[in-house]
């Protein structure tokens, strides 16, 4: 199989190519690199199953051709981490509503079999402690950038699903929620490897809020797992999937788990939202999805636990000298 993932110089997208090139496939990555890295690929690029192009899924004149010559598309391609959404909100909804545009009318264009992959952003300010993907959605107002993320993915969603409909694609659609691993960077707002890297240099770990909001954080290696499942999995077309950890964690108890796994001497300082954000700043309390109809649907469940996911992530920071 001849694979093409856009966005695949991310920390997601990168993991995912060296996973299918292992399993034996030809593997294309297209990439602006304005959040990922050439880095990540650089194990790969000895290969002969693999290319790289680097380009904007926006402008690119070679994406139709690229789409056209492969068997199946992953489209990881987005603007991704809370300080890009909140600073840069035009950058956001462009890069995801017009660049899922173009890649959905590739693949349709084409017959391809597309996986696209949304996030646990569009469950919006639901009060709900556990999210399965058919419950109604509770977005902010327009007036708060901070929503323009889930919005925007959610409009991706709905295209995958009209295009599914109207245009028989063959297209499934995944909600991430909170992907960790090696190669993930702090850099835009990413929390945990932000306090591994804080704790390693005993500095102090910022924890935005009041720490009480909890998160499920699952190890990229899973996430690949199901990724690739699914793409494969004729049931699966027309399906929107959460992909995620089931153990929820207080930013605060993360902070606290990350030092004391480490051995840091960091302390822990609380800084309001408004001040690591912008004012009026919103969050959701509660990220932990239902996980059954993936568990159903191709027999997935994570495995790697929350303490393995800090020691990779460590270990990652410690020999490569990036966070």
């Amino acid at each position: 199989m001849r694979y093409l993932i856009t966005g695949g110089a991310g920390f997601i997208g990168a993991h995912l190519a060296e996973s299918l090139l292992a399993n034996g496939h030809s593997v294309s990555v297209i990439d602006n690199l304005s959040t990922g890295s050439e880095d990540n690929l650089a194990a790969m690029k000895e290969s002969s199953s693999f290319s790289f192009v680097k380009a904007d899924i926006l402008e690119s004149k070679e994406l139709n051709s690229m789409v056209k010559s492969s068997d199946a598309v992953f489209h990881l391609a987005a603007a991704v981490g809370v300080e890009l959404v909140v600073h840069d909100p035009v950058r956001t909804i462009e890069t995801n509503v017009y660049g899922t545009e173009r890649i959905l009318k590739a693949a349709s264009a084409h017959s391809k079999r597309i996986l696209v992959a949304s996030t646990s952003e569009v469950y919006g300010k639901s009060p709900k402690e556990i999210f399965t993907e058919t419950d109604d959605l509770l977005i902010g107002p327009s007036s708060n950038s901070r929503w323009s993320y889930a919005c925007s993915k959610l409009l991706d969603e709905f295209f995958v699903m009209a295009y599914v409909r109207d245009r028989k694609l063959p297209g499934v659609v995944v909600r991430l929620f909170n992907t960790v691993g090696p190669r993930q960077t702090g850099r835009y707002g990413m929390v945990l490897p932000r306090f591994v890297s804080k704790a390693l240099r005993n500095e102090p770990l910022r924890v935005y809020g009041s720490g009480d909001q909890s998160r499920c954080f699952c190890h990229v290696s899973d996430t690949i797992r199901a990724l690739k499942s699914l793409i494969s999995c004729e049931k699966a077309i027309g399906g929107v999937f959460n992909i995620g950890s089931t153990r929820p964690i207080t930013i605060f108890q993360l902070a606290e788990l990350v030092i004391k796994q480490l051995g840091s001497s960091s302390s822990i300082e609380s800084v309001p939202y408004e001040k690591a954000y912008e004012k009026g700043f919103e969050d959701m309390l509660h990220r932990k999805p239902d996980i059954s109809a993936v568990g159903k649907m191709i027999g997935w469940t994570p495995e790697k636990s929350l303490e393995q996911i800090i020691e990779d992530v460590a270990s990652f920071i410690r020999s490569s000298g990036r966070d």
